[in-house]
């Protein structure tokens, strides 16, 4: 009995504390009624602004991506012979640059009007693209260097997979090969390790680095089935190379 005497003494003491807490609580909300309201209602307006804000960039992404749709039919639109009239049902140029430049321009129209956007980091990648094609390469380095350091890891190996091609028209094969051994430390789902392998080798080639470009060739041939295609290529460099 007394055991059952104290725990419902205790079950009284912890009632009472807890009506008391309560009762605390809400004298102060009476007393704060206006400022509680206040609050309730910045709460609700800061909700609303994450959502809003979450449904206008999901509204925006959208746009972005059909846009971005469109450049990449503009980059992969056929070309027409010169003098050939255009077809009005068949879109055509005259001319990769007049391609190009055509494409370019929606991409920058993408990276502008929607910067905050997933789409926005595909167009960037594509203006740094384009910009080499058109031989602006200062233009293409700025681009695709802002990508290389995406969180997307698969689109930032591209960035640096087509920096590394920038550098080396620029004759600087020193940035290419860092970007290629960084590819190789690092690879990606959209560059593999033996595509940067193949190119670091190639740059060795062209670098006047025989001895360098063999010694990765090789390294191609042992890390990949002998039936591969990386292998097979290394091969047919490795008898090629003097």
């Amino acid at each position: 009995m007394r055991a059952e005497v104290r725990h419902q003494l205790k079950q009284d003491r912890f009632s009472k504390v807890t009506f008391e807490a309560a009762g605390r609580t809400f004298d102060w909300s009476v007393a704060h009624k206006n400022k509680l309201i206040i609050f309730s209602i910045v709460a609700l307006v800061l909700l609303a602004a994450v959502i809003g804000g979450w449904f206008y960039l999901s509204q925006q992404d959208q746009k972005a991506s059909l846009q971005l749709g469109q450049a990449l039919r503009t980059l992969n639109t056929p070309l027409r012979s010169p003098g050939t009239p255009a077809e009005p049902d068949l879109p055509s140029f005259t001319s990769s640059t007049e391609r190009g430049t055509q494409a370019r321009r929606q991409f920058q129209a993408i990276v502008e009007n929607y910067p905050h956007t997933r789409s926005a980091e595909f167009a960037r990648y594509f203006l740094g693209l384009t910009a080499a094609d058109l031989g602006d390469n200062s233009a293409a380095v700025h681009e695709l260097q802002s990508v290389a350091s995406s969180r997307n890891d698969d689109l930032a190996g591209l960035a640096k997979f087509a920096l590394a091609s920038v550098y080396r028209n620029q004759h600087n094969d020193k940035g290419a090969m860092d970007l290629y051994n960084t590819l190789i430390s690092r690879p990606t789902t959209t560059v593999s390790k033996a595509a940067a392998q193949l190119e670091l080798a190639a740059t060795y080639e062209a670098d006047g680095q025989p001895r360098e470009a063999r010694r990765v060739y090789q390294q191609v041939q042992k890390d990949n089935p002998a039936n591969s295609a990386a292998a097979q290529l290394a091969t047919e460099k490795l008898r090629a190379l003097k």
